[in-house]
C-alpha cells in the first residue's frame, strides 16, 4: 500500500515541476535562453525565443497553442486518484490496469510532443527573412539550427514519473510474489531403519 500512495504522491508532485526543457546558446546569448515545459504551461525566456524565431518563419509558442495544458492536470489527478483506489482494494487487476493506462499515456504524450516538434520545424513561413531549410528538433539530444546549438532533455518531472512507473512495477511484482503459490519443497531421502542384529 505505501508504494502505491507513494506513487500518487509523487504523480501529483510533478505537476509542479517541469517534464521538459530546451536550451538554445549561440555567440549573442552565451548564457543561454530555455524553454521549460511543465504540465500546467511554459516557462523560461519565451518571448525572446519567439523573436529570433521570426527570423526564420517559425510559429510563436505560446500556452494557447497547446491545448494538451488544459487536459494533463486532470489526466494526472485521475492517475493518482486509481493509484490511491488500488492502494486500499489491493486489487492486482486494477494495479495492472492503472499501470497499463500510465505506459500508454506516456507513448501517447512522446508521440504528441515529436508532432508538434515535427509542426514547429517544419512549416516555416517562405518569406522569412532568413531562409531556412525545414528541421526536427529532436526530443532528447544536442542539435544545431544556424548559429544556434540547442539542447532538449526530460526534466525533474519525468524523472518522478519513471519513479511512479517504478513503484507501481514494485508493487505488483510484491503483490504476485505475496498471492502465489508457496514453491514446493524438495524431497529428502530417509534412510531405512536397521533391523535388530543387523551390522551397524
Amino acid at each position: 500500500m505505501f508504494s502505491l500512495l507513494l506513487a500518487a504522491a509523487l504523480l501529483i508532485g510533478s505537476l509542479f515541476l517541469p517534464w521538459w526543457s530546451m536550451k538554445f546558446y549561440a555567440p549573442q546569448y552565451p548564457e543561454g535562453l530555455n524553454i521549460i515545459v511543465y504540465p500546467t504551461g511554459l516557462a523560461g525566456e519565451i518571448e525572446i525565443v519567439n523573436g529570433l524565431n521570426h527570423y526564420i518563419g517559425m510559429a510563436p509558442f505560446s500556452e494557447a497553442s497547446f491545448p494538451e495544458f488544459r487536459v494533463i492536470p486532470y489526466l494526472v489527478i485521475g492517475l493518482a486518484l486509481l493509484l490511491v483506489v488500488a492502494a486500499f482494494v489491493r486489487s492486482r487487476k486494477l494495479l495492472g490496469g492503472v499501470l497499463v493506462l500510465f505506459l500508454v499515456g506516456g507513448v501517447v504524450g512522446l508521440l504528441d510532443m515529436a508532432r508538434w516538434l515535427r509542426q514547429f520545424g517544419t512549416n516555416l513561413d517562405p518569406t522569412a527573412p532568413i531562409d531556412l531549410e525545414p528541421f526536427v528538433p529532436p526530443i532528447l539530444g544536442k542539435n544545431t539550427i544556424a548559429n544556434f546549438t540547442t539542447y532538449s532533455m526530460f526534466s525533474w518531472g519525468a524523472l518522478l514519473l519513471l519513479a511512479v512507473i517504478g513503484l507501481m512495477a514494485f508493487a505488483l511484482w510484491n503483490k504476485q510474489a505475496r498471492t502465489g503459490q508457496p514453491r514446493p519443497r524438495p524431497a529428502v531421502a530417509h534412510p531405512a531403519p536397521v533391523k535388530d542384529g543387523q551390522a551397524r
